[in-house]
């Protein structure tokens, strides 16, 4: 362990499997504690006891609805008393929706905007007093890192709720970075955008085409001619954690394989 997060405390959201796991996995290793935090408790206790195995006191399980103003308010006092207060937030949970615009539902529509934005939106608004709290009395640095996508960037055809929301989440990103910076609060705030990620996001696609075609054919849209792993993300988000990212704010980390560059 190199410590590029030691003594930081971090929660991330949808930690339970893919990149919120790999996140938790991530910064745990560099130092931090984390909670971990899932709607999907069960899950999350299994990752939580893994890191604990290997660093006693290094994780939490969390059970949380990102969507729920509540659940958020109990998933931070729940960190802070176990803890001690707040460093990094990452905001990871969300879903996808790859459906022709005309027929996206409403319902459907609202969905996905609930919780791969209003969830960003709910952890910023909520967070932020509890993380400047925290680096007045550490001294260490803040950050929200908030897990957007290259589709926030990208428009595709049939893509219109999940660009719309991950659209959202990188301007909101770019809002929460200036009003901290206006607070001095000492609090960072960035967006993370990948491209496809061997993630159980992909498994509607797999069960289409079968593994092995399903990540050809994404690998074939991408210039370096494969998909990403999760750890690709991971190190991004363990980058705007640290505090080597100490004068990087309100900035866009394309993780992407060249897709953007085209």
């Amino acid at each position: 362990m190199s410590g590029r997060v030691e003594g930081k405390i971090a929660l991330i959201t949808g930690g339970a499997q893919g990149l919120g796991e790999a996140a938790a996995r991530m910064l745990a290793r560099e130092g931090a504690r984390v909670a971990i935090t899932d709607v999907n408790l069960e899950g999350a206790q299994k990752i939580a006891a893994s890191l604990n195995e290997q660093r006693k006191g290094s994780a939490i399980a969390v059970p949380h609805d990102v969507t729920s103003e509540g659940d958020w308010v109990r998933a931070l006092n729940t960190t802070e008393m176990a803890f001690g207060g707040l460093h990094v937030l990452v905001n990871n949970a969300g879903i996808g929706l790859t459906k022709d615009l005309e027929d996206i539902t409403l319902e459907e529509w609202r969905r996905v905007h609930a919780i791969d934005l209003d969830g960003v939106f709910l952890g910023c608004k909520l967070s932020v007093a509890l993380i400047a709290k925290t680096v007045k009395a550490t001294g260490l640095g803040g950050s929200i890192v908030n897990i957007s996508s290259i589709s926030g960037i990208i428009a595709g055809h049939n893509m219109a709720a999940y660009n719309s929301a991950k659209a959202g989440v990188r301007h909101l990103s770019k809002s929460v970075a200036l009003y901290c910076a206006r607070k001095g609060y000492g609090i960072r705030s960035n967006s993370v955008h990948p491209v496809f990620i061997a993630t159980p996001i992909l498994d509607p696609l797999v069960e289409r085409f079968g593994k092995q075609e399903a990540y050809a054919k994404l690998a074939r849209q991408v210039p370096l001619g494969k998909i990403g792993e999760p750890d690709d993300i991971a190190y991004a988000v363990l980058y705007l954690a640290s505090d080597e990212s100490k004068f990087v704010t309100g900035a866009e980390l394309k993780v992407d394989g060249g897709i953007s560059a085209q």
